[in-house]
């Protein structure tokens, strides 16, 4: 198992095209933001992605992110989204970080490796402490976060709200 994590922009897009087009629309509180794009769609998200990256243009409410794939030898496995800080609707939500897995790659550590990677990209954008939110009906997702050092800072009737110190 080889792991990098390759910005979107910089990724091959026909294979992360694929990727994304596996993903339901909303799954485990992971929302796919390019669900049911063709191909010419997608291509426009990416250079929108190229510029949020930068935080150019962002929308209304965004904040500077970065969007990776998790590619484990040259298979596109997953995505992770790190945000680079937090508005007041992302510190009481979403957090830093959301991600998703193929479900033809669950349960094989995948998220737990490449949520690792991710921390170690935050520290690059000077982020102390990683906010996350799991639903509390995707334990398994709950225990990726744990694994990687979080802790439940608080809950609502839905999510829970995790923590994870970046040394």
């Amino acid at each position: 198992m080889k792991l990098e994590l390759i910005r979107v922009q910089d990724s091959n897009y026909k294979k992360t095209y694929e990727l994304y087009m596996s993903f339901k629309e909303r799954e485990n509180g992971y929302l796919n933001n390019v669900y049911g794009y063709d191909y010419e769609q997608f291509l426009d998200w990416i250079e929108k992605k190229r510029d949020w990256s930068e935080g150019k243009n962002l929308p209304e409410g965004f904040v500077a992110d970065t969007t990776y794939v998790l590619a484990d030898e040259g298979n596109y496995v997953g995505v992770f989204n790190l945000r680079h800080y937090l508005n007041e609707f992302l510190r009481e939500g979403p957090g830093h970080i959301g991600y998703c897995i193929s479900n033809k790659y669950r349960g094989k550590n995948y998220a737990t490796k490449g949520l690792k990677l991710t921390l170690e990209k935050a520290r690059e954008f000077n982020i102390k402490e990683a906010y996350l939110a799991v639903n509390k009906d995707n334990p398994a997702s709950l225990k990726v976060q744990l694994k990687n050092g979080a802790y439940i800072h608080h809950e609502n009737k839905s999510e829970y709200f995790t923590r994870i110190k970046i040394q």
